[in-house]
């Protein structure tokens, strides 16, 4: 991989971007009215930050190919490429973006897996040119201890002229250079190996853990930019290696040469490596005095997961993980020249303090499984033995260590402590050599939790794609069960020592199963990393190297070592004392904990669009297909003279033949060695190996023997004696990712591997699978136990785990297999002798299991095929005869297979008549059905759109080179609700087609039809009415209403008039002739009250149609038309046109109650002439709806005389105005 290029352009606007040799990632910031650009802030401290509650900066950001991108406005920043980018970070609110300007590769985790140190790191601008080279020259990059108490470097500027401008990320460049961060662009750097995918390709940001990712706050941004894109698109980007991920810790590599390995190997010449990592959380990050205990959400302080790995030539990899961490209780320490002044004080009583104890420890059984305690502490020093009663009395009260509650045995809890005075047991002559003697009472945990191992393997099948290098792959022997958490007062020197023992003794463990011994050169190694470890540690946290580093390097202490330690111990008490805040205020700042402090906001206005609009539309390139699944159960009851015999009745039955050769094929074993109590702490992975071995054999030779491909183990788990094995044809393999494997301890409250459950999961194509095998607990009356089995294992938070925090829910298609031991709760003499009659139906009735499932205690929304075989439990060995011991176990169906998932079809259903055991061996047959995505079809849909989009958009991109865009009328500009358009701003509206007013598209069905006034206003939402209505008889699309009413007065009838079509071509309206009070001077009663003159003071409207010949406004004050003073038919038939033409057009909203006047003769009209709310219904129903011409009810004549006579009429008309055009 050739380095990134750093290049900014200046004009029109100011942009960076980070290219690689294919792609360029650029960004713009976008202006805001919160910005402050002042001089005043310009030089206010690099700490501060506004308070103000302002929206987050805004950035612009394209990513894109090299030869589609026009960088010839852009300028190199530097000679020197960069390592990738850390993300983005806010100060003084200018927007910085940060890279890895210098590193170091440090370790070789496996081949092809490094980790580089970063050496310095720089900040560049987004928004202003004033830092370009003002950082570069100022700070040393490497480590120093020299920042004061508000953040600033301590000397900065004295001795010269003071700098005009001062650098904000002076402090973050410091910490981010200080040699303690480091990064991996080959892997996953922040999870464990047994937690992360070997045949990952790429490091994908978004599946790190956020708990050890120390830039997770500035690569945020980036994180949600990225997952807006395409596949394509996100595999570009993870590939270009620009985006940085980083730890905080120590990680390096130690050769060992083949003379010195303790793995004997082939002669291969080439030496083994051991690593070790150690990752520092940010979830409650500090220094010593500012960072101690717990916090509320169960994050401790100087957390720290340390890995040791070995990795030999021939494929071996060796795993353990340990885990240190403040005191988790609430306590705080204070700072002091003297040791004296330190003291320690508790700040929560133990009631308030157990939530946020309990919350800890289930997180850490959630992702290490059980958890032994070493508290090292002294017992004489009163402040250390105040915590450690404390710290005893919550773990008494823990439900880890209770069992949920239950009665359990002594020493089966998931989590157990152990006390151990490091200062008192290392006081006599034997000093720190005594520590080792620690081993003793931690031997039973470090069996019980083995070590995760894993072994590359040679496949050889006959049929072998030849675009696969089929060859070589690794294969998960071991898991480790669970995890030692280590803990002093700092969790620094004392600590660092007893880890070294306990990684050693698992090492000697792994060794002593091989039948090797380490070599002295090997543990002088081993020793030498963990001196550098503990140096590097103790002065994140504590300022200085560890003490007694010189024992753990080299096994003895001397003068030199005890002097040493007195330095380091002085330099402590001052760095702690005086520099310590100032530490403590740059990692704030750079984990995103000051007040004020926003993140950055990142937008695409295209590739934001293309990715929802992909997902919209998944189903037009996404296809499925149909494979075959063959499931398989069988309890070994701990025999091996199987190994040998022939397993094709179970492994190869007689079914269809498309249900031959399935695709995916997955062997389930319980009691696969002996449950005794010496095995039931340990795994052996010996045992599982052979049977596999064994299954292999068998399905590759069925395979031969039809000259179909064969088959290939893909992976492998035990949980003591439960295993599930995965084999697949060797063709298939390209179309599988992500295999992972997971295992679920519930024996003895989950201490026991006797009793548990093995998961492995993937994804096939596009689908997610997963396999579970368990071994759920026995006894005939213990089925509510096996329910709990069941919801520990399922559990959503705490049961079974994956990567990237997947539970056995999160999958398409879920298939358990396994010794369920759900009984038949019938008497024995009874269910044998309905086993004789072959009456199945009634002994399934009172199966337990189906029992359980249909009461919804159970197995939730699994599904069973019909049971068609006999009872698979528990026969004779030998034989087909059921129990004849004195025992006399009554025959049930223990051995079960059940499924969850649409896509799954389950075919067969059936057991074998392998006889070596006392189960009969049960399997199952499905057809599944896979989606696929065609790539192809996707990537053409993308870019379909995307030329689409940016044909809306235009020029509004990161790399725009238009000087007038307005970035931020694309925030936002997508559509809230499918079928609605994008919002609309000052500067894009949607009625708005690219800068050109739009035009619309949509004709009438004909000549008659016009649209429909009855549907809602808003065009866009969903209405039942139609859109268009008939008119018959029609010479124009609008008539003028004035000469159908000069028509209709010819004869004294008014014909019904036709709703207008508005059209935006029609003009403004107008309202009837103004009401003028000086032509009716001896009608009129006395002038309204002046109660709302403002709104006579109100604008006119402008709203005028087609039928009023003048388009004057009206007068501020509603006034009686003078047509009304005359009784003449054309006046009396203007009025009418008007009042026609507004009281028709008012449809839906009627207008407000009218009061009708007397009739031509004088006559008052009465009670019928006043109900208005009648007449408004009548105008309403002249209407067309729906298509359907209806008649309209005749408009009654208004005589021009007593319109205002009666006080009732002048009341309604009170509060009146003009309308106003919206």
């Amino acid at each position: 991989m050739s380095g990134i290029r750093v290049l900014i352009k200046d004009h029109p606007h100011r942009a960076i971007g980070l290219a690689t040799s294919s792609h360029v990632l650029i960004f713009r910031h976008s202006p805001s009215s919160t910005d402050l650009d002042t001089f005043s802030s310009r030089n206010a401290s690099q700490t501060s930050f506004s308070s103000t509650g302002a929206s987050a900066p805004r950035c612009m950001v394209e990513f894109s190919a090299l030869t589609s991108t026009d960088l010839s406005e852009y300028r190199s920043l530097s000679s020197m490429s960069v390592h990738g980018t850390l993300g983005l970070i806010t100060v003084n609110n200018d927007v910085f973006l940060c890279v890895v300007s210098a590193s170091s590769k440090v370790a070789t985790v496996r081949p092809g897996e490094t980790v580089q140190r970063i050496l310095s790191v720089e900040f560049h601008c987004l928004n202003r040119s004033d830092y370009d080279h003002l950082l570069n020259d100022e700070i040393n990059p490497y480590p120093t201890d020299t920042v004061d108490d508000e953040g600033y470097e301590m000397g900065y500027g004295s001795g010269r002229r003071e700098h005009v401008l001062e650098h904000p990320c002076l402090t973050l460049k410091k910490l981010l250079s200080s040699g303690t961060f480091y990064y991996s662009a080959d892997f996953d750097v922040t999870r464990r190996l047994q937690d992360r995918s070997y045949d990952a390709a790429t490091v994908a940001i978004d599946s790190l853990e956020a708990g050890f990712l120390w830039n997770s706050y500035m690569i945020q941004p980036l994180v949600d930019f990225r997952s807006r894109l395409s596949q394509r698109e996100k595999d570009a980007l993870d590939s270009s290696q620009i985006l940085t991920s980083a730890i905080r810790g120590f990680v390096q590599t130690l050769t060992v040469p083949p003379s010195s390995s303790p793995a004997r190997t082939r002669a291969s010449g080439l030496p083994s490596t051991i690593t070790l990592v150690s990752r520092l959380s940010c979830r409650r990050a500090g220094t010593r005095f500012n960072a101690r205990g717990i916090d509320d959400d169960g994050n401790v302080a100087n957390f720290v997961e340390t890995e040791t790995i070995f990795w030999t030539p021939s494929g071996i990899c060796f795993s353990y993980v340990q885990i240190r961490g403040s005191v988790p209780i609430f306590w705080e320490q204070a700072t002091g020249l003297l040791p004296g002044q330190q003291k320690i004080s508790i700040t929560r009583s133990p009631e308030a303090t157990q939530p946020a104890f309990d919350k800890h420890f289930e997180n850490l059984e959630a992702s290490y499984g059980a958890v032994h305690v070493v508290n090292l502490l002294s017992h004489e020093k009163p402040h250390e033995l105040d915590l450690t009663r404390r710290y005893r009395h919550h773990v008494g009260h823990s439900s880890l260590s209770n069992g949920n509650g239950e009665k359990n045995q002594q020493g089966h809890e998931l989590l157990r402590s152990t006390e151990y005075d490091f200062h008192a047991e290392t006081r006599g002559p034997g000093g720190y050599e005594a520590a080792s003697a620690i081993s003793k009472y931690i031997q039973n945990s470090a069996d019980a939790f083995v070590y995760y191992l894993s072994e590359e393997i040679d496949d050889n099948p006959k049929f072998k794609p030849s675009s696969d290098g089929l060859s070589r792959r690794p294969v998960v022997i071991l898991q480790q069960e669970g995890v030692f958490r280590t803990n002093c007062l700092d969790c620094l020197d004392r600590t660092n020592l007893v880890q070294t023992n306990i990684s050693r003794m698992a090492l000697e463990a792994f060794l002593d199963h091989r039948g090797e011994r380490g070599t002295p050169d090997f543990w002088v190694r081993h020793g030498s990393l963990w001196a550098d470890n503990g140096d590097a540690l103790s002065r994140i946290y504590a300022g200085t190297g560890a003490l007694k580093s010189s024992f753990t390097r080299h096994g003895k202490m001397s003068l030199a070592g005890a002097l040493a330690d007195a330095r380091k111990s002085a330099t402590r008490m001052y760095i702690n004392n005086f520099a310590d805040k100032g530490r403590q205020n740059t990692i704030d700042m750079l984990l995103g904990r000051l007040m004020g402090q926003t993140a950055v906001h990142l937008y695409d206005p295209i590739n934001d669009f293309v990715g929802s609009e992909l997902s919209r539309r998944a189903n037009e390139y996404t296809s499925s297909d149909t494979i075959h699944i063959w499931v398989g159960t069988f309890n070994l009851n701990g025999r091996t003279d199987g190994i040998n015999e022939d397993l094709s009745p179970w492994l190869c039955p007689a079914v269809d033949l498309s249900q031959k050769h399935p695709e995916i094929v997955a062997v389930g074993f319980q009691e696969i060695v002996e449950l005794s109590p010496q095995q039931i702490m340990s795994t052996d992975p010996t045992r599982r190996q052979k049977w596999e071995a064994a299954v292999a054999r068998t399905l590759n030779e069925d395979a031969r023997s039809h000259e179909s491909e064969e088959y290939v183990l893909l992976r492998g788990g035990q949980l003591v004696g439960a295993s599930l094995s995965i084999f697949v044809k060797s063709s298939v393999l390209k179309h599988i990712k992500n295999v992972e494997g997971s295992l679920k301890k519930t024996g003895m409250s989950g201490m026991a591997g006797n009793k548990g459950a093995v998961a492995i999961r993937m994804e096939f194509a596009n689908t997610s699978l997963c396999f579970v095998t368990a071994h759920l607990a026995a006894g005939f009356a213990n089925y509510e136990e096996r329910n709990r089995d069941y919801k520990t294992i399922s559990h959503p938070t705490h049961g079974l785990r994956f990567q990237r925090n997947r539970s056995i829910d999160d999958h398409d298609a879920v298939i358990w297999l396994g010794d369920f031991n759900y009984r038949i709760g019938l008497g024995d003499e009874k269910v044998r002798r309905f086993i004789q009659m072959g009456d199945l139906e009634t002994l399934y009735e009172n199966d337990q299991l189906n029992l359980q499932m249909v009461a919804g205690l159970t197995f939730p929304y699994y599904s069973e095929a019909r049971i068609t075989f006999k009872p698979t439990y528990k026969y004779d060995v030998g034989t087909d005869q059921y129990d004849t011991s004195d025992k006399g176990r009554i025959p049930a169906w223990c051995d079960r297979v059940l499924r969850k998932g649409d896509i799954l079809r389950q075919i067969n259903y059936n057991t074998a008549p392998l006889r070596f055991s006392d189960h009969r061996p049960v399997y199952a047959t499905f057809d599944c059905t896979i989606s696929a995505i065609d790539e192809k079809k996707k990537e053409q849909l993308s870019h379909e759109t995307y030329e689409r989009r940016r044909a809306v958009v235009g020029n509004s991109t990161a790399n725009a080179p238009m000087d007038d865009t307005d970035d931020e009328d694309l925030i936002g500009y997508d559509s809230i609700e499918p079928g609605l358009p994008p919002a609309s701003s000052d500067r894009r509206k949607w009625w708005l087609d690219n800068g050109f007013p739009a035009r619309s598209r949509v004709e009438p069905p004909d000549s008659n039809h016009i649209p429909n006034p009855a549907r809602p206003s808003n065009p866009f939402s969903s209405s039942p009415t139609n859109e268009w209505v008939h008119v018959s008889n029609i010479a124009h699309p609008s008539p003028s209403p004035s000469s159908s009413l000069r028509n209709a007065s010819t004869d004294g009838t008014h014909e019904p008039t036709p709703p207008l079509s508005r059209k935006p071509t029609d003009g403004p309206r107008s309202l009837p002739p103004p009401y003028n009070p000086a032509n009716f001077p001896d009608v009129l009663p006395k002038p309204l009250d002046d109660t709302n003159d403002a709104r006579r003071s109100r604008s006119p409207s402008t709203a005028s149609t087609r039928s009023v010949a003048g388009k004057k406004p009206a007068p501020p004050v509603p006034r009686k038309p003078v047509t009304l003073g005359s009784t003449s038919t054309s006046s009396l038939v203007n009025t009418s046109a008007a009042s026609s033409s507004v009281e028709t057009r008012a449809v839906p909203f009627p207008p407000p109650p009218r009061r009708s006047g007397t009739n031509l003769s004088g006559r008052d009209i009465g009670a019928a002439g006043r109900d208005v709310g009648a007449g408004n219904s009548n105008l309403r129903k002249q209407i067309p709806v729906q298509g359907r011409d209806k008649e309209a009810l005749p408009l009654p004549r208004r005589s021009a005389q007593g319109l205002m006579d009666d006080d009732g009429a002048l009341e309604e008309l009170r509060g009146w105005e003009v309308l106003k055009p919206c």
